[in-house]
């Protein structure tokens, strides 16, 4: 599932499996859709 959070007076979307911020919304949803709720393996 993805959360709308709003950070620094914009909207960001997190995968709430691993914690990974996207700006858009589609992304995280297509992120949330290959996640494996494992840390990533890059620095956010």
């Amino acid at each position: 599932m993805v959360s709308e959070t709003e950070r620094d007076g914009e909207t960001w979307y997190e995968c709430d499996a691993c914690g990974l911020m996207f700006d858009d919304q589609g992304d995280a949803n297509a992120h949330e859709a290959n996640c494996d709720a494992e840390d990533p393996s890059y620095i956010q």
